[in-house]
């Protein structure tokens, strides 16, 4: 019979076999039907009773006398996938950290802990990890102090692989919202020749190799890296009523502390034909809420661990996500007064943080800011004698102001006259054209990305939600 069959696979394949290559060919060919699957996608079970293959890292090792358990992930969800193989295939270069290619059967569990594990029949070290000068130890936890000190390796902890899949799905989240409300993305430039904030904290950019005389500038004016998109999407809502960009800004804050970054990235807004800060509230509270709701959704297990191991009894949901966001004016608050302010200072950030214990620990808007203390785009409302600017800012628990955004000034007159005021109207000629021609009202806002991760996962330091963290004194990769 087994003659038989020699013969009938060399009738299929039409080559004359030995019985010896036959065997080899059909293992060969076997080898090469492995489906390869992500671990995300092997723990689903879909594939139960394929042979499959999975490629990651080592997370755990043990070692019986008949058995080895493996445990590897990849990154692509937080729960390991178990390998249970032979003994035998357990290899010196086999540890914690190592890279590995699993092959085996995908089956049911008889553990409750996973659903599935694969029967390894081939395990192959990739790349070895010497355990003894790995930076992270397998029986010990980290705190994120001192895995801050390894910006290159970080993300092999379980922590911060949550932090890059939830920053991912709030990244996608953020496109998502906006694509599905009949947002136009606009790509602003990273170079620019606006300090749209006014602040002064810029970085300037310059050639390394100096190739232009030296009084004179590459791009003709000073340059400098940008700290907003604002008045680029300015320009782009005089054409597209909905518009948004979402990426990188920089500030030159002289500052290391856990609230500051040199780079960053910022979610920003415009509407055309619109005359009341409620229009912009209502957009800001749309976006956190359906952002949010989707990480939730997607990411429930990595927020969980942040949630247990981070900030223990720190919870979003629908305790503070779903109600209405509450709203307040800046002008009429008498608890004000605790902090003996006086009409026309700034909010500091321990006023922000009183301000939203004080309204539940609920996210809270606050409207309508001294004039003088808000940027030359700021409509006037006109108020005397309090003259205050239609703007508006978002603080939420545990972090402060999240969102700020404001109406512009649209009136042709009163936007010349500030500019002037300031000895800007010859650099802001082009921004007034935008008055002079077809403009209409249109108000706009920002949020910092880093800082709503921060809102959501109850991360004190904002230097732990950012892959490389760029703050002064400090750029190591």
């Amino acid at each position: 019979m087994f003659n038989a069959a020699i013969k009938a696979v060399d009738v299929v394949l039409n080559v004359s076999l030995s019985r010896r290559t036959v065997l080899c060919s059909i293992r060969h060919y076997c080898k090469k039907s492995s489906k390869k699957l992500r671990v995300s996608e092997a723990l689903e079970g879909s594939d139960v009773g394929s042979n499959i293959t999975v490629e990651g890292w080592v997370r755990s090792v043990r070692s019986q006398k008949d058995h080895l358990f493996v445990h590897v992930n990849d990154g692509s969800c937080l729960q390991p996938l178990q390998i249970v193989a032979s003994s035998e295939l357990n290899d010196a270069l086999l540890t914690f950290g190592s890279a590995v290619e699993v092959t085996g059967c995908l089956k049911q569990s008889p553990s409750r802990k996973q659903p599935v594990e694969l029967l390894a029949d081939q395990i192959n070290v990739v790349g070895g990890c010497d355990t003894l000068e790995f930076p992270f130890k397998i029986k010990e936890r980290h705190g994120l102090d001192y895995v801050r000190q390894y910006p290159h390796m970080r993300c092999r902890t379980n922590v911060f692989s949550s932090m890059m899949r939830i920053r991912s799905a709030a990244s996608a989240a953020i496109h998502s919202h906006f694509t599905e409300r009949g947002f136009i993305q606009i790509h602003t430039p990273v170079i620019t020749s606006n300090d749209c904030e006014g602040a002064g904290e810029l970085f300037q950019v310059e050639p390394s190799g100096q190739t232009t005389e030296p009084d004179k500038n590459f791009f003709s004016v000073p340059a400098f890296l940008t700290v907003s998109g604002q008045l680029h999407l300015e320009v782009m809502s005089g054409a597209f009523s909905r518009v948004y960009t979402f990426g990188p800004t920089f500030r030159a804050e002289n500052s290391q502390s856990r609230r500051h970054l040199a780079e960053f990235y910022m979610v920003e807004a415009e509407l055309a034909f619109t005359q009341s800060l409620e229009d912009l509230t209502k957009v800001m509270e749309d976006l956190f809420r359906s952002v949010t709701e989707q990480v939730l959704d997607r990411c429930s297990e990595d927020v969980d661990l942040f949630h247990q191991r981070v900030s223990p009894g720190h919870r979003v949901g629908s305790s503070w996500v779903l109600p209405g966001i509450n709203s307040t004016v800046f002008g009429h608050i008498d608890l004000l007064l605790t902090f003996d302010l006086q009409w026309g200072c700034d909010l500091q950030t321990e006023h922000e943080k009183f301000l939203v214990k004080h309204c539940g620990n609920l996210p809270v808007f606050v409207t309508d800011y001294p004039y003088d203390l808000k940027p030359f785009y700021a409509r006037d409302n006109l108020d005397h004698p309090l003259h205050t600017a239609a703007a508006v800012d978002l603080l939420v628990p545990g972090v402060g102001e999240l969102c700020g955004g404001s109406l512009r000034e649209d009136r042709l007159d009163l936007l010349t006259a500030r500019l002037a005021q300031a000895g800007m109207e010859d650099t802001y000629d082009w921004y007034l054209d935008l008055r002079r021609f077809g403009s209409a009202p249109h108000g706009g806002f920002g949020m910092g990305f880093e800082r709503y991760l921060q809102c959501i996962l109850g991360v004190d330091n904002i230097k732990d939600v950012i892959p490389f963290p760029r703050f002064s004194h400090s750029c190591q990769l």
